[in-house]
């Protein structure tokens, strides 16, 4: 069903995408959108148990699109340094294909809120959960189940990590 990456070698473990996918904060989620044009936007998510989540405004384009076509693919860029003198960019990404939907039960959505403000503030319970308290009747809580995922490194990272010399 998925194609099989051509630079196969160059091709992250799928525990080396999740760990991208958990220590990273933010991608690009790319879903159907109207008139069947793409539409891509950035997002802030959360990993867990091969799912992602985050939350947006209550009426868009996202959420338009996420009701209108379940399947969306999510790409999270951890590494893009340009080498100049190589004319070349040393890079690690992942991108996952899936299916959205949006969390409806009220008990599920506030965990996975819950999840999305203990993630980006940490250290600021207090301020989460006066947000998560205001803003929760109008605020969408999604969430991506990841049927494929696929990392790929620059070939120079991969033979920097295999010891072998540029």
């Amino acid at each position: 069903m998925f194609r099989k990456m051509r630079r196969f070698k160059q091709q992250l473990a799928e525990d080396e995408c999740i760990e991208i996918l958990k220590n990273s904060t933010s991608g690009v989620l790319g879903l159907l959108g109207d008139d069947d044009y793409p539409y891509t936007v950035p997002v802030s998510h959360v990993y867990k148990d091969g799912k992602l989540y985050f939350h947006g405004a209550k009426t868009g384009h996202k959420n338009d699109a996420a009701m209108n076509h379940e399947k969306v693919s999510y790409c999270v860029i951890e590494k893009d340094d340009i080498v100049q003198e190589r004319v070349t960019t040393y890079y690690r990404s992942v991108i996952c294909f899936g299916r959205i939907r949006i969390i409806e039960d009220q008990e599920e959505k506030m965990k996975a809120a819950l999840m999305i403000g203990e993630r980006f503030a940490p250290d600021n319970k207090e301020g989460y959960m006066n947000e998560i308290d205001k803003l929760f009747k109008v605020m969408t809580v999604f969430e991506i189940t990841i049927e494929h995922m696929t990392g790929k490194e620059a070939i120079e990272l991969l033979r920097e990590r295999e010891g072998i010399k540029l």
